[in-house]
């Protein structure tokens, strides 16, 4: 009877769609160029240890069959083969090189700095949220954590966070960038070493107390992209998520000159409207 209980709360646990988080099975292409190069080069590796794996397992599988004992083969004898040393390493050279150029120029096109950004954001990481300065702009806001999330996270009561929109990975002012403009980062930490990384854009930086670190993007399409901080910095680590909300230049603008009217009326600063 144990037993019974046992197999129904678990499959009460399996079907639950509270308990499903979304399930693919490959990285996402992303918005950004950067992103197109990292998945491109993802598929390509991929499909070679297929390749590869299919070959080697394919010669186990038919030699195991084909060769064994009970058909009565007897097994070859040989104790070196020049030929087959050469090969099996200029196949595995070859292999190498047709990975590591991609690879390397596209490693090469992420850190080439680019001479004019039509934006600059400053990316500071503080224990346990962040904050984004409009270098060009004179904006600046600090983005926690949304409050329902958190309290949610606090609760000892058992609630079901899976009745909270994006648990855990919202956030209270996201950060607003317009698409189709060359947009670059500069970030840094206030405390201890943080990571910043949203997996649409293609790339993550640490946020280093003392240290610049530099980056940039330019995405395609309008829409919410979510990330978190990619480092262990500490006890709330998991409670430091990223969210982007990417809108067309005359939103940005429109937005930009909300925040600029609101900070002079010494209000807070207010999250874009959501359009969708």
């Amino acid at each position: 009877m144990k037993a019974l209980k046992f197999t129904g709360a678990l499959g009460a646990m399996l079907v639950s769609t509270g308990a499903w988080a979304e399930y693919k099975l490959n990285m996402t292409p992303g918005v950004t160029e950067f992103s197109h190069i990292a998945y491109g080069l993802h598929m390509r590796i991929l499909w070679i240890c297929v390749v590869i794996g299919v070959l080697v397992f394919g010669a186990m599988i038919y030699s195991m069959i084909a060769h064994r004992k009970s058909k009565g083969v007897e097994p070859a004898r040989f104790s070196h083969s020049t030929t087959a040393e050469i090969i099996w390493t200029i196949i595995p050279i070859l292999i190498l090189l047709f990975m590591a150029y991609p690879a390397t120029k596209g490693l090469i096109a992420m850190e080439a700095p680019h001479d004019k950004p039509d934006l600059i954001v400053k990316v500071t990481g503080f224990q346990w949220r962040w904050r984004y300065d409009y270098l060009n702009e004179d904006v600046g806001f600090i983005s926690s954590l949304d409050q329902e999330s958190n309290r949610v996270r606090q609760l000892k009561s058992g609630e079901n966070p899976g009745q909270v929109k994006d648990y855990l990975l919202n956030v209270d002012h996201p950060l607003v960038l317009p698409v189709g403009k060359q947009v670059k980062f500069l970030l840094t930490a206030d405390d201890v070493i943080h990571s910043w990384w949203v997996p649409a854009l293609g790339w993550k930086r640490d946020a280093i107390p003392g240290f610049v670190n530099e980056a940039w993007t330019k995405i395609e399409k309008p829409g919410i992209y979510r990330g978190q901080c990619a480092e262990l910095c500490g006890r709330d680590h998991g409670f430091m998520p990223i969210v982007i909300k990417a809108v067309t230049p005359e939103e940005f603008e429109a937005w930009v000159a909300e925040q600029k009217k609101s900070a002079m009326a010494g209000q807070e600063i207010q999250p874009i409207a959501d359009q969708s």
